[in-house]
């Protein structure tokens, strides 16, 4: 299972056993915003959306975009995570 980045729909994606599991974000400036984290409810508890939300920061940060949490759960992970923190940036 490997996390795909879909930009025609603006979020990463990963098939996971019960459908896909997804991070998205709006496109602004040179921030991307998260918005939305979804896990299928038959896969949350894995680590999935732990998983894609990692893979999404560091494929935003590789092509040099700001990060900007606004979802609940990605602003839960950049807290337990400060290197993905850019509101200081």
């Amino acid at each position: 299972m490997t996390v795909t980045h879909n930009v025609a729909q603006q979020r990463y994606e990963l098939p996971v056993d019960h459908g896909l599991a997804i991070a998205v974000y709006r496109q602004q400036g040179n921030a991307r915003i998260f918005t939305h984290t979804e896990v299928p409810p038959e896969d949350e508890g894995k680590g999935i959306g732990a998983r894609i939300v990692k893979a999404a920061l560091e494929d935003t940060r590789k092509q040099g975009f700001r990060i900007v949490p606004a979802c609940s759960f990605v602003v839960a992970y950049v807290r337990r995570h400060p290197e993905f923190d850019d509101s200081g940036r």
